[in-house]
């Protein structure tokens, strides 16, 4: 199948119904796909984008809305992983670090912003050298990619200082901090952003489309059956690779397939709590320890 631009990449209902008539012509012999993808959230509508650009037929259908499942739910930080500095995982932060400098400098300077936050020191002496060694080499690991970090360096605070930027903080629980920076990213407007480009290079693009079932032929999976949430219509979508982005649904989307030798997706949690900003007088974020991992304060 021939990938046809879409001027602007525009997801509208006229663009909507072209992209079903396109996928509908897939069935027709010398007119698959070379790639479907199920699922349209960060994961898959990255591989969209990645596939079209590099000359590839694709199509991509949503169950309901572009990043209404995880990607939209996020804290929306974009970051290195502190943390996992002090369980020695270098080369995982520092892809990380990687990937936050071309998003906040190059892929999406107009949807992602520096954003600052307190370590709050508690211990009057080995505190402070120890947490300040951890961000001083979380900020070096960051300017060996070649590009802007995207964010300022780190600096140590008295308790003064600390009391200026987070009001709200006991005077008597902290002894100073160290203000380090990360990013933050409007996700769902980042997802959005990629399947536009996507359909501008011509990924054909179908959100509201389930899949239920899967074609075969013998061991091979060669397409999909899936049904239009606007009117009740179903048909097939032939292609010669399925890529199942369904995040926490991947389990699910794999059983339509084969119970035998799928991958079993272990799903992690987060819980965010939303109050109003006037609960809490800070002009930063904070990061706390906790026993087992650590905790977000996010402005």
């Amino acid at each position: 199948m021939n990938t046809v631009p879409n001027e602007g990449g525009v997801l509208g209902p006229a663009a909507r119904e072209a992209s079903i008539a396109r996928l509908r012509a897939t069935s027709e012999p010398g007119n698959e796909l070379d790639i479907l993808i199920v699922g349209g959230g960060i994961v898959g509508t990255g591989a969209a984008l990645d596939a079209v650009t590099r000359g590839l037929s694709v199509g991509i259908v949503e169950a309901s809305d572009w990043a209404a499942g995880t990607s939209s739910r996020s804290s929306k930080l974009i970051h290195g992983g502190l943390r996992y500095l002090e369980m020695l995982d270098f080369g995982l932060v520092k892809e990380a670090l990687h990937e936050r400098g071309l998003i906040l400098s190059v892929l999406a300077p107009h949807l992602a912003r520096p954003v600052p936050f307190l370590y709050p020191l508690t211990k009057p002496f080995l505190e402070r050298p120890y947490v300040g060694a951890g961000i001083a080499l979380y900020d070096a690991m960051s300017i060996t990619g070649g590009h802007s970090r995207g964010v300022p360096f780190h600096k140590h605070l008295t308790r003064r200082g600390t009391l200026r930027a987070a009001p709200s903080l006991k005077k008597d629980a902290f002894v100073g901090s160290i203000r380090y920076y990360d990013g933050q990213v409007d996700d769902a407007k980042y997802v959005a952003n990629l399947i536009r480009t996507a359909a501008h290079y011509g990924a054909h693009a179908v959100n509201q489309m389930a899949v239920v079932d899967f074609l075969r032929e013998g061991e091979r999976v060669v397409g999909a059956k899936v049904v239009n949430h606007e009117d009740g219509s179903q048909f097939n979508i032939r292609a010669k690779q399925v890529i199942n982005a369904t995040g926490v649904w991947t389990d699910e989307t794999q059983a339509m397939v084969t119970d035998r030798g799928q991958l079993k997706v272990r799903a992690s949690k987060g819980i965010h709590l939303v109050v109003p900003r006037d609960r809490f007088q800070s002009t930063v974020g904070l990061i706390l320890r906790t026993e087992k991992s650590v905790l977000f304060v996010i402005p």
